[in-house]
């Protein structure tokens, strides 16, 4: 038996994703969160063999979930499960050590034969996703530009995010520089959509 976290903060969905692998004799939803932030401590709890994630969490998305994940119960498979189908978001995946990524609109039987394929060792990713993956370009930000950019795409102001990230107002006034520059950007709010849009954002 497969046992399973699900990780979803729709009840609908969530309720759904449940009932679906029920069905399956071989599959068993062992824990069900409504947060990010509740994934790892339910996961250490439950010891599941493959956590079922949604990439956009309340508390923390699904993808710095997972790489806690992987941290902290190597045991424990992951799969993101997300709307978000854009190239940048799977590198990130990738880079979190996540072993499925399919799209929301995937068919139960593929969901379950992912699961079943990531408890077995092996990736699940969707072919398309994988193809628009390895045509598209890495993000050109430092990790530090995307912080800042991150915080600036939730609607912090430069105070903020200086006080946030223990810099400077014109420390940050000059990321912010630099990653328009670097984006082609517009302004900032033309930064934030392209970053959306290209997946380096969640």
């Amino acid at each position: 038996m497969i046992s399973i976290l699900l990780a979803e903060d729709m009840d609908m969905i969530r309720g759904a994703l449940a009932a679906l692998l029920g069905l399956e004799e071989d599959l068993e939803v062992v824990a069900e969160v409504d947060r990010g932030d509740e994934i790892l401590p339910a996961a250490l709890k439950a010891r599941p063999d493959v956590a079922i994630l949604d990439i956009g969490l309340p508390g923390i998305d699904g993808l710095t979930a997972a790489a806690q994940l992987a941290d902290a119960l190597p045991s424990c498979r992951t799969l993101i499960l997300t709307s978000l189908g854009r190239p940048g978001v799977l590198r990130r995946a990738l880079d979190a050590k996540v072993a499925g990524f399919l799209p929301k609109d995937a068919s139960p039987q593929d969901l379950a034969e992912a699961v079943r394929r990531i408890a077995a060792g092996h990736r699940a990713i969707d072919p398309q996703l994988a193809l628009a993956a390895w045509d598209s370009a890495e993000s050109p930000l430092t990790e530090r530009e995307m912080e800042v950019l991150r915080l600036t795409a939730t609607g912090d102001e430069a105070p903020e995010i200086a006080s946030r990230l223990h810099l400077s107002t014109g420390t940050v006034r000059n990321y912010m520089t630099s990653i328009v520059t670097k984006l082609n950007a517009r302004n900032r709010v033309d930064a934030v959509r392209i970053a959306h849009e290209s997946g380096w954002l969640v």
